[in-house]
């Protein structure tokens, strides 16, 4: 659970969101979060975050003066694919801090087609379970910058834009995202949102996916596999 903390003059704390995770990196997943909710974008936002020491699997996050909480869902995340977070791809659009369709970044074909190897490298859970997603922050020439896992596809890609967060290193201009899954609406919202121009998946993205990040400029691949891969929008910035 994240729970939100009021340091103000009469201290108290409200209920955010629960999320079905595993355990690890809970810090950027909160972190991810608040920046998929278009509530923070920059570390000076989050004030501080702690293990809530009453409450096992809870985690305190408070806000900047200033910084506008996301509403409190009403309903827990879980892992499976949906429109989470907005209602529209309008509203999305709307929220994006950092405008991905001038990013003029490219990235050579090669580099992508060798993204799915490079981020299963790094899967150490997935190692041990076979049951883990992953999701990776990449520069243009294929150098690893963030590597995550978790059950749910979302709460890795959270947990990467989180530790970018936290380093002070969004937007995140210039770099790819390598999921393990594949690429749903929200997925492609979050990367939006981190301000990340490139969205690279192993498997299909889902209509809806395709719509946003052709409204939001995103390049999006998918079926990325060995030395094949479909490319859904904004093809010229494949080299």
């Amino acid at each position: 659970m994240v729970r939100l903390v009021d340091p103000g003059p009469a201290p108290g704390s409200s209920a955010l969101t629960l999320t079905m995770r595993t355990p690890g990196d809970d810090f950027d997943l909160v972190a991810g979060w608040l920046v998929s909710e278009g509530a923070v974008a920059a570390p000076a936002d989050v004030v501080a975050m702690r293990l809530c020491p009453d409450e096992d699997n809870t985690v305190e996050v408070a806000l900047a003066r200033g910084v506008e909480p996301p509403r409190p869902r009403a309903f827990a995340t879980t892992s499976a694919c949906g429109v989470c977070g907005s209602d529209t791809v309008v509203e999305v659009r709307a929220g994006l801090r950092w405008p991905v369709a001038t990013d003029p970044m490219t990235v050579g074909a090669d580099v992508i087609a060798a993204l799915p190897d490079l981020l299963r490298e790094r899967q150490r859970a997935f190692d041990r379970t076979g049951g883990l997603h992953a999701a990776g922050l990449f520069t243009a020439d294929g150098e690893p910058l963030y590597v995550r896992e978790d059950v749910g596809r979302h709460n890795a890609v959270d947990k990467v834009v989180g530790a970018a967060l936290r380093d002070g290193a969004l937007p995140a201009a210039g770099t790819v995202l390598q999921v393990s899954g594949r690429a749903s609406f929200e997925l492609v919202q979050k990367a939006a949102r981190a301000g990340i121009p490139v969205l690279s998946a192993i498997s299909a993205p889902s209509t809806l996916a395709v719509d946003l990040a052709d409204e939001c400029g995103l390049t999006l691949l998918g079926f990325v596999r060995g030395d094949s891969m479909n490319v859904y929008s904004r093809a010229d910035r494949l080299r």
